[in-house]
């Protein structure tokens, strides 16, 4: 309970403040992307899943061509790449998708930036585990029946802007290890160790380690 309340006081100290101190920056991504590429500002990304398994309104910066989800689904010149999408984890090296604002802003995890306001709302948290989509948790699970209690005690806690894994390597950790990582932090976590975990999160950003 007290874990709870603490990190709730933080969460939207953190996010205020964070929110006043990158408005410049946001405001210029905003621009750079309606001029780079058509579209909306903001990611059309899926639902994610939320605390609780609950579905919630994802805010992220728009750094691919619009529909870019749905478009590795179903278009079948995607095909190839989406078996090499799941493959890798959930995650492309070279995404023919991703715009030119878009590299930018994903290297230095620029496009994350609106999360502090879903921090704000209470959807996430600032430490956590990661926003996982839908689909990629149950085909996870479709595969490997074994965790799906593993899965719901992730998913019992909100999810973060950042986490052991993004400090860990991000795109570089495997989706197994990620669940690893995910359920141990569930299991172990503690004010003490969010912090720690967040004053490491800036120099994992700037050394675009597993950025992609």
């Amino acid at each position: 309970m007290v874990y709870e309340i603490v990190t709730r006081i933080i969460d939207i100290i953190v996010s205020i403040f964070a929110i006043i101190i990158f408005s410049p920056i946001m405001l210029i991504t905003a621009i750079l992307i309606m001029i780079d590429s058509k579209g909306p500002i903001l990611a059309d990304v899926p639902e994610r899943v939320g605390r609780n398994y609950q579905p919630f309104k994802f805010y992220k910066f728009r750094s691919m061509v619009v529909s870019a989800h749905t478009m590795l689904k179903e278009d079948p010149k995607y095909s190839k790449l989406y078996k090499e999408y799941k493959k890798n984890s959930y995650k492309l090296k070279n995404d023919p998708r991703v715009t030119k604002v878009g590299k930018f802003i994903r290297k230095y995890s620029i496009d994350e930036f609106p999360q502090f306001f879903n921090i704000l709302k209470g959807d996430m948290s600032l430490v956590g585990p990661r926003a996982y989509y839908f689909d990629e948790l149950e085909y996870y699970i479709s595969m490997n029946p074994e965790v799906e209690e593993d899965i719901a005690i992730i998913t019992g806690i909100k999810p973060g802007l950042t986490g052991v894994w993004q400090i860990s390597g991000r795109s570089e950790i495997s989706f197994d290890k990620r669940i690893k990582i995910d359920l141990e932090y569930a299991k172990m976590r503690s004010i003490k160790r969010n912090i720690i975990i967040l004053f490491k999160t800036p120099f994992a950003v700037f050394s675009k380690r597993g950025a992609y």
